[in-house]
Order: C-alpha cells, then sequence, then structure tokens
C-alpha cells in the first residue's frame, strides 16, 4: 500500500519543490541587491536591475529574459536605488563632462544645468539607473544648430535678429517721412476737391476711378502715420526682443565653448554621450579589478 502512494506523493511534492525554487530566487536576488549596496558594489547593482542591457553593452551577448526576471521585486525603490548610485556617477561626470552640475528634485531625479553661469539653461534629465542624458530636444536643437552656423560666422538668433532690426529701421523711416506724407496728403486732399467739383456725364466712371485711387492713396498715408505714431513702442519692445535674442546667443556662445574644451568637437560630445553607459561601468569594472589585484 505504502508502495502504491508513493508515485502520487512525489507528483505532489514537484509543484512545492518548483514553487520553493522560485521564492529562493527572488529571496536571493534581493539578497544579492542588498549585499551590492552594502558593499558599494555600483557595477553589480547595475547588472542586477538591468541584466540584459549590461550583458548586451558590455559583453556582447544575446538578449535573455530570465536575466531581467526578479527585477520586479525592486522596482519600487528604484527612487532610492537612482539616489544611492548618483553620488559615484556624477562624481565620474563632474571630471568627464565639467560644464554639467546637476539637481535633484526629488529623491533620485536629477535636473541637469549647463554651465554656473549667469542665466544658465536647464538641458535635461541625467537617468541615473540607465547612465543616459535625456536633453531636452529644445536645447539641444538649438545648441546643434548653433555648431552648424558657426563656419559661416554666424549665430542661432542672427536671422531673427536681422530680421527685427530692418523692422526698426522701417518705422524709423516711417517717423522721419512724416513732413513728406503731411505734404502728399494735402495734395491729395485738392485733388479730391477738384475731383468732386467735376461732373461729367460722359467721364463719370473715369471721375470714380480717380476719385477712389486717391482715397486709396490717403488710406495708406492715413496707415503709415498711425504707425509711425505708434512707431517708439514697438522700436523699444524690439529692442528687447534684440536683446534678449543676443543674451541667447552669448549663452549659446559659452556653451560651444565649453563643449569644443572638453571634446573638441559636436560630434565627439555626441559620440561620448552613446558610449556613456560602456564607458562608466568599464570604468567601474577597472575600479573593481585594482582594489581586487591590492587585497
Amino acid at each position: 500500500m505504502e508502495k502504491q502512494n508513493q508515485p502520487d506523493l512525489e507528483k505532489q511534492d514537484q509543484p512545492t519543490r518548483a514553487l520553493t525554487k522560485r521564492l529562493q530566487q527572488k529571496l536571493d536576488y534581493v539578497t544579492t541587491v542588498r549585499q551590492a549596496i552594502t558593499a558599494g558594489d555600483d557595477r553589480l547593482i547595475y547588472e542586477l536591475i538591468d541584466g540584459d542591457h549590461y550583458h548586451q553593452a558590455l559583453l556582447n551577448e544575446e538578449p535573455d529574459p530570465t536575466r531581467n526576471a526578479q527585477v520586479d521585486l525592486i522596482t519600487d525603490v528604484y527612487p532610492a536605488i537612482s539616489h544611492y548610485l548618483s553620488t559615484k556617477l556624477i562624481d565620474y561626470l563632474a571630471h568627464e563632462y565639467p560644464f554639467f552640475y546637476y539637481e535633484e528634485t526629488q529623491l533620485g531625479e536629477f535636473q541637469i544645468y549647463f554651465g554656473n553661469w549667469w542665466d544658465r539653461r536647464r538641458f535635461g534629465k541625467l537617468n541615473v539607473l540607465k547612465v543616459a542624458f535625456e536633453f531636452s530636444s529644445e536645447e539641444y536643437n538649438k545648441l546643434q544648430k548653433t555648431f552648424e552656423l558657426a563656419p559661416a560666422h554666424k549665430r542661432f538668433n542672427t536671422d531673427r535678429i536681422q530680421q527685427i532690426s530692418a523692422g526698426s529701421d522701417q518705422l524709423q523711416k516711417l517717423i522721419d517721412a512724416q513732413s513728406d506724407r503731411d505734404a502728399q496728403k494735402e495734395e491729395l486732399r485738392k485733388q479730391l476737391k477738384e475731383n468732386g467739383q467735376r461732373n461729367s456725364l460722359f467721364d463719370s466712371g473715369r471721375i470714380k476711378e480717380e476719385r477712389q485711387q486717391i482715397i486709396d492713396q490717403l488710406t495708406k498715408l492715413a496707415d503709415e502715420d498711425e504707425q509711425a505714431n505708434n512707431a517708439h513702442a514697438t522700436m523699444k519692445d524690439n529692442e528687447a526682443k534684440i536683446l534678449t535674442l543676443s543674451k541667447e546667443d552669448t549663452i549659446l556662445a559659452y556653451e560651444k565653448q565649453a563643449i569644443e574644451n572638453a571634446f573638441k568637437s559636436f560630434e565627439n560630445f555626441n559620440e561620448r554621450n552613446r558610449s556613456l553607459y560602456v564607458d562608466y561601468l568599464t570604468t567601474l569594472i577597472g575600479k573593481a579589478q585594482v582594489a581586487a589585484d591590492g587585497e
């Protein structure tokens, strides 16, 4: 009888063993993460939170879904892990990207600022867990355009400033031409009066056409008078716009110079951004090997 029940007991034990194994794997994963944090082993933490990325980027291995099987167990503490990992990462970035500064706006989230000069710009975010910059597309595109325009000795806002300046020049011409317009209006009013005094059954169509032409010219001059009356306020606004655009060009020039000082070119800067994860993790691996050799 006992021998007959043995297969049934073994069959019942199989799911128990499988469940126990899965639970043990989860416990082992969390324990390993905790031990890595306690030991200050940032490299191992990066491997544990995204094993697929780590093995593909550094070891050129094929994707394996089992590598990230337990990650969901710690996603709720990712902000705290990001905060923890940021210390060494930002120290590294301070040397490699000396023009970037970081502000932790909430636990584990970091804003990037370009430069420490006046009116510096918020340039995007630092994703600590992915070791990646997430630049503002608007700010990045301005900087990219600045590099593209440099060979032509132009700045980002050169065309816009020229356009606004041309508008102010036109307004100044309207102001200067006030006396000429007054003389034209006086002459046109005389013509309008003469036109009104003419009465011909056969030429009535031509007289009406001439009258309309005179009225159109007077209307145009009246519009120019109105523009001239508002010109000083508009020109003042234009000056403020040009000042703002010039300041932005100055900031962009600072940023361009900072990148050239550190990377020589915008292309090198972009290439380094793309390899940042591998570069940083390789540095961590090298430091770990040096430490192990010294023991």
